[in-house]
């Protein structure tokens, strides 16, 4: 077949571009986005078609290439997911939901200007950050506070402004790395800073964070191990001691992590607690335990938060408006003893849980799912090895728990779940607040589909070879 021959059934890019269910994209990933996944799809096949000379370009067969790339770079949009895990906070699908009150708060503060640092008493620029940072620095009952993009700029930024080219005093234990590849190393050294270890993996004593103390030493570290833990014969002093143990005021910093503002959760440290013992500044998360958006706060002595804002790095960590004004209405919320939706979550009934699985299996084919005990967590870094008790549904897959949990992340409103001996597990903790028959709706989409493929997988298998295959 010639060369010609074999490329001639590619249709011309604009002529794909006035098909209306290939438009219907535009609005979705944009034109010019959407040409690029054309032209790309069209000169895949016309590289089949080159490459392989018993292989000819047939114009359905492109358009529906073309359609295939377009759906899969959709669904690539952020959109709403349905959490199935019984992770509370899962940073793979944006950790803690921000509360419906403060997002609709924040909509003023967002659609139009907004007086981000601009003092309206005085008429001219202002301090940064509207209430945040008195907001936070109430919450954690320390003297000022600073709002940045996320945990790692805010303990970067504060080793980048007190240690720079001076000594850190760290645990061997606390030299960690945590998902995406953030060492506690690394972020000593491009802060400029020598880092000494103290103390064995299991063991660190008082007298050696004392006996590390040179005239280098710009401070203590304290970091919060949050992705593992140690067990058995393990200690390390109070964050109090390690405060005592640092002569001439020289500071303790803290990486907490988890943004936990409140008491009772396993393996967890409250921010407050850490400046009540003296730490001169404590890095958390605003969008795990505390509830809010991706953001850090600093917390801490006066002197050195006034450092950190006045050190060029800040300019590159500061949050907008978007961030700030949805922070603001968070903290108010957590100051007048209002928990988020992770922390409501994490404390939802078991009798409560029970009845919303039941209200989900009672829309779903009889004897396709049964209600179970499971174990949740609440993840992002919090009580790293702790679970609680929780409640899911079991579901038998028409096919193979693999096949339901793809048709499931497929589906108009995607479900993530878990496979468990050979069947989806769906579990109620990370669904408290959805809709049960919006669930169910997403599960009977995900088992009519996989039901489907398999039928169709079926057929394939049972059908007779044909006339060419026998000739074969």
């Amino acid at each position: 077949m010639e060369t010609n021959e074999r490329v001639s059934g590619i249709p011309q890019v604009e002529r794909l571009l006035a098909d209306d269910e290939i438009r219907a994209f535009f609005p979705l990933v944009s034109r010019p986005l959407a040409v690029r996944t054309v032209t790309a799809a069209l000169a895949a096949e016309r590289s089949r078609a080159l490459a392989d000379p018993a292989y000819r370009a047939d114009p359905t067969v492109c358009r529906a290439s073309v359609l295939s790339a377009l759906r899969a770079l959709e669904r690539r949009r952020l959109r709403p997911v349905m959490n199935g895990t019984g992770v509370v906070l899962n940073t793979n699908l944006g950790r803690s939901p921000l509360s419906a009150e403060a997002w609709d708060d924040a909509r003023g503060a967002n659609v139009g200007y907004a007086a981000v640092e601009y003092d309206l008493e005085a008429g001219r620029r202002g301090r940064r950050g509207g209430l945040c940072s008195e907001l936070a620095a109430t919450l954690a009952g320390a003297e000022a506070a600073l709002v940045v993009n996320n945990n790692a700029a805010g303990v970067l930024l504060a080793l980048t402004a007190v240690a720079k080219g001076r000594d850190v005093i760290v645990a061997r234990g606390e030299q960690v790395q945590i998902g995406g590849g953030f060492r506690v190393p690394d972020v000593l050294e491009l802060a400029g800073a020598r880092f000494v270890e103290v103390g064995t993996t299991n063991i660190v004593e008082v007298d050696d964070y004392r006996g590390a103390v040179g005239p280098e030493t710009a401070c203590a570290l304290i970091v919060h191990t949050a992705n593992f833990a140690l067990r058995g014969f393990c200690s390390k002093p109070s964050p109090a001691d390690v405060v005592q143990a640092m002569p001439d005021g020289l500071p303790v910093i803290v990486d907490q992590g988890s943004g936990c503002s409140f008491d009772g959760l396993a393996g967890e440290t409250r921010i407050r607690s850490y400046v009540d013992a003296g730490c001169a500044l404590v890095c958390f998360s605003g969008d795990k335990l505390l509830g809010g958006p991706q953001a850090g706060l600093v917390v801490g002595r006066a002197d050195l938060i006034e450092r950190l804002a006045r050190h060029p790095l800040y300019r590159a960590f500061r949050p907008g408006k978007t961030v700030l004004s949805l922070l603001e209405r968070v903290l108010v919320a957590r100051l007048n003893g209002e928990g988020g939706p992770a922390q409501a979550a994490l404390s939802y009934p078991i009798d409560e849980l029970k009845k919303l699985a039941r209200k989900i299996r009672g829309k779903l084919p009889k004897d396709c799912a049964v209600v179970v005990d499971t174990k949740a967590a609440a993840g992002g870094g919090s009580g790293p090895d702790e679970v609680f008790d929780s409640v899911g549904l079991s579901i038998a897959p028409p096919s193979s728990a693999p096949a339901l949990l793809a048709a499931l992340r497929k589906a108009p409103t995607p479900l993530v779940g878990l496979v468990r001996d050979d069947r989806v597990v769906i579990d109620m903790i990370t669904l408290v607040g959805e809709d049960p028959a919006a669930v169910a709706e997403t599960l009977l989409w995900g088992l009519e589909r996989s039901a489907s493929l398999r039928a169709r997988a079926d057929r394939l298998t049972a059908s007779p070879p044909s006339d060419a295959g026998r000739r074969e």
